[in-house]
């Protein structure tokens, strides 16, 4: 028997004697160890090769059933024994302290004096030219909810104005009273207001009379009454409702006369309606405006009368969308106009949209649109403008087709606001106010002399850049200016009447000390155009290559005042201060420099 058959059946031996544990396990063990020492002498003695044995066995894997965990383990350990409630108290008892906290004293703070507020007032001043200023507002609660209330106003002046031969005096009259009531759900109030004024068409062109002989022109002049009065009554009221899908609605009539018989009446009605699709929330403006009036004559001393009449039914949805920093308020506006005298009925639809976007905060806002909208013109709208219009006008709406804006505005710090605008607007029938031709015969009006003005119509193209400049230098310092430029293009009259193309504004308002302030204001007007005609008089060149130039003026005004009390203010004003007679329309000068003394007076019931 070899070595290796030695070795292998030697394995067996002991895998079968160790898998039976028995007594003689040690006797095993001693004899393997002699025949292992036995072949260790022996190789000493004779070379015993190398040799591999491989004993190869196929590997056969078997899987065991496999025993599911319960998902809920049964516990019956400690952890699962009831716990007990612990009770404890605390033992406490008083720990003596000889520290003693020193009481802390505040710091004193002085209070302003807050002004009394007080809810009537009456001003009262005089000044040259005997021009006298009026002002009385009372009001006065009733209950806790009800309210009444008065303005009364008055501004006249005795004229004087040198080199102007006919009379130019003016008063100004109103008186306004007024009734509200503020309910938990609804607010509202109304109102009644009376307007007289009485103006003087006293522009007469520079070279008047300059075709008859000088006694005829004075007795011609002497002749002339150039008094023209204007009366108003008004009736109207505002409604606002806390909770219901109509907000608020204003409605508001007007009679309008004059002492040549022209009258027009005015009415319109605006309810706001509200409410919320998609949570966005929809407001629509409606409307129903109406214009309707006389004159007695045309200016071409026809005795037929002018007659216009206009109803206007509108309707404006728009809503608003937030969006980051992004604002758009995104609308239309929808009228129906009906021309009441002429069957001339036409269908506007104009847009309304606009956007905002913060591009550095409240530092810098760009904004952009654009709009549109249907102007009802008025006699009365037409004088609040311009005093001196003849009664014989031509009354009809201007289709304002679209205004296209885009700008930006922001602070340029925390006290320091601008504002920067470019835009461009199409109008159709935009109103423009010219010079009335005339003759010097004595049978005429006494409105028909060139001292008097007419309004016109025309397609127009407007494009005009805008800037506002605010700051408040401190809490008794402020300062503004604003200033427009704008260029005009006319389809059909040969200039824009009376637009002037540079206007800018400056203002200044400062508290000296406690009692004492005052003020300033400068305004800047540039060129504008006008033109009339002596039909008497044979011109060579016509008269739409012919305007006539308006010069640009300036105009300065201060102000100072001095707080006597809480309660009685007095005050001095003067206006153009660089007594600049200049005109603001074609041979109407404006009185020189001005100075008006006068004191404020509030008190309580």
């Amino acid at each position: 028997m070899t070595f290796k058959d030695l070795n292998i059946k030697m394995v067996q031996s002991n895998t079968s004697k160790f898998s039976k544990p028995c007594l003689s396990s040690s006797v095993g063990i001693g004899i393997l160890f002699l025949l292992i020492s036995q072949v260790s002498i022996a190789q000493k003695k004779e070379q015993i090769g190398n040799e591999t044995v491989n004993v190869i066995k196929p590997y056969t894997p078997k899987i065991s059933d496999a025993s599911k965990v319960k998902e809920v383990a049964d516990l019956d350990d400690e952890v699962t024994s009831k716990k007990e409630i612990v009770k404890y108290t605390i033992f406490s008892f008083p720990v003596a302290s000889t520290f003693t906290p020193s009481k802390g004293k505040a710091e004193g703070v002085e209070k302003e004096n807050q002004a009394q507020l007080f809810k009537n007032y009456a001003t009262l001043g005089v000044g040259n030219y005997g021009t006298f200023i009026g002002e009385l507002f009372v009001n006065h609660d009733l209950n806790d909810t009800d309210y009444v209330g008065g303005m009364f106003r008055h501004h006249s002046s005795q004229g004087g104005i040198k080199e102007v031969i006919l009379d130019n005096k003016f008063y100004d009259t109103s008186l306004n009273l007024m009734y509200g009531s503020n309910q938990k759900n609804i607010s509202w109030n109304v109102d009644l207001g009376l307007q007289n004024q009485i103006y003087n068409w006293y522009g007469l062109p520079t070279d008047f009379a300059s075709t008859l002989s000088p006694q005829d022109g004075v007795s011609l002049i002497k002749g002339i009454d150039p008094k023209q009065s204007y009366n108003t009554i008004s009736f109207g009221g505002n409604v606002a409702f806390s909770e219901s899908i109509v907000n608020k609605i204003n409605l508001k009539f007007s009679h309008f006369t004059d002492i040549y018989n022209s009258s027009e009446n005015r009415f319109y009605i605006k309810p706001t309606v509200e409410f919320d699709v998609m949570d966005s929330a929809v407001k629509t403006d409606l409307l129903i405006d109406y214009v309707g009036g006389t004159f007695e004559k045309n200016y071409l001393n026809n005795m037929q009368p002018l007659k216009y009449g206009f109803t206007n039914f509108g309707v404006s949805p728009s809503f608003v969308m937030l969006k980051d920093d992004w604002t758009l308020n995104i609308g239309a506006s929808v009228i129906y106009s009906l021309d009441n005298e002429n069957n001339n009925n036409k269908f506007f639809i104009y847009p309304k949209f606009n956007a905002s976007y913060k591009v550095v905060g409240d530092l810098m806002i760009f904004y952009a649109g654009v709009e549109g909208d249907l102007k009802q013109n008025s006699y009365q709208n037409f004088v609040d403008d311009n005093s001196f219009l003849s009664p014989s006008l031509f009354i009809t709406p201007t289709d304002q087709q679209y205004d296209i804006f885009a700008g930006l505005k922001g602070k340029l710090s925390s006290n320091l606001s601008y504002n920067i605008r470019g835009s461009y607007l199409n109008e159709r029938n935009k109103a423009l106010f010219r010079s009335n031709d005339y003759n010097e015969r004595s049978g005429n009006e006494n409105y028909e002399y060139g001292n008097s003005f007419q309004v016109v119509y025309d397609d127009m193209r407007t494009l005009r850049f805008y800037g506002e400049l605010k700051a408040d230098f401190s809490d008794n310092v402020t300062f503004g200016i604003d200033g427009s430029f704008s260029s005009f293009k006319n389809d059909f009259q040969s200039e824009a009447w009376n637009l002037p193309a540079i206007k800018v504004n400056t203002s200044l308002d400062f508290n000296i000390t406690e009692k004492w302030f005052a003020g300033a204001n400068l305004f800047y007007i540039g060129e504008r155009k006008d033109y009339k005609t002596n039909t008497d008089l044979v011109y060579v060149v016509a008269p739409s290559q012919n305007p006539i130039t308006l010069k640009s003026y300036f105009d300065i005004n201060a102000n100072v005042g001095y707080n006597y009390s809480d309660r009685l203010t007095a005050f001095v004003r003067a206006n153009n201060i660089a007594n600049n007679g200049y005109q603001k329309w074609l041979n109407y000068p404006v009185q020189s420099f001005q100075l008006l003394l006068g004191a404020n007076y509030k008190f309580d019931f």
